[in-house]
């Protein structure tokens, strides 16, 4: 039996918040009925960078002109994600547009997952609201449920040698998505995400089953351009409705 219990304070319309408001989150509390008592149950995902980085040298971690929880402002159009998200983090996010309206690009650096996979979610699809482009420089690494974050970029990018790691969550009873129907809306949240983001069903579907192809302990590494082969089928088709779009960043020098 569960109990959805939601604490219904909505995030404010990102860019229209005044500057003199307030702004907060909402957070869902999850709770089952177990050995005779209600018990709050989440699920979290990040991946420890020294795993099996497969970077030779991650960038440096940028201090900005402001810090916004695990986001960093690098100047007025560009902010930068540096650290695990959590149940704070959608909050953290509206705060920073309050303040810095024009940011247009999110630069995902250090991004080891999510301590709170719902309101991961729930950040994904404020970036998507505020059709932020998502920007992984080489060196970048983007890990677990950090994933996410970067598929909700109105526009993508990555360098090829960036870095991408995935792996199955697990709720905090240990359980993982085998252990639910895929129907059964701990699994459905995912797919249901990830169609908004511009995946078909069978895209999807693909999607979820090769993060999950890796347990939760482990992590599947992969390069920018092998991350590429898994979400560009979805891009090329919503590129022509002015969806996402993917792109990999020119590390090269221009040619004379």
């Amino acid at each position: 039996m569960r109990s959805i219990i939601a604490l219904l304070i909505a995030v404010a319309t990102l860019l229209s918040i005044p500057a003199n408001a307030q702004v907060i989150s909402e957070r869902v509390i999850v709770q089952e009925w177990v050995n005779g008592q209600w018990i709050e149950v989440g699920s979290q995902r990040y991946v420890d960078l020294k795993a099996g980085s497969i970077i030779a040298k991650a960038p440096p971690v940028p201090t900005g002109i402001a810090a916004y929880g695990p986001f960093r402002v690098l100047d007025d159009r560009r902010a930068a994600l540096v650290g695990v998200t959590d149940s704070l983090s959608p909050r953290d996010f509206a705060l920073m547009l309050r303040d810095f309206p024009n940011i247009s690009a999110l630069e995902m650096i250090e991004c080891p997952g999510t301590d709170d996979d719902r309101a991961n979610l729930q950040l994904g699809r404020l970036i998507r609201g505020a059709e932020l482009k998502t920007v992984v420089p080489q060196g970048g690494s983007v890990r677990s449920g950090a994933v996410e974050l970067f598929l909700a970029g109105a526009r993508r990018e990555m360098a090829a040698d960036a870095e991408f790691a995935v792996h199955a969550w697990m709720d905090d009873l240990g359980r993982g998505p085998s252990d639910f129907s895929m129907n059964a809306e701990q699994n459905s949240i995912y797919l249901d995400y990830y169609r908004e983001m511009g995946m078909d069903d069978a895209e999807a579907r693909a999607f979820y089953a090769m993060t999950n192809s890796v347990v939760n302990e482990d992590a599947k590494w992969m390069t920018g351009s092998e991350m590429g082969n898994w979400v560009a089928g979805a891009l090329e088709k919503t590129h022509k409705s002015a969806s996402p779009m993917l792109a990999y960043l020119d590390l090269e020098p221009a040619l004379p």
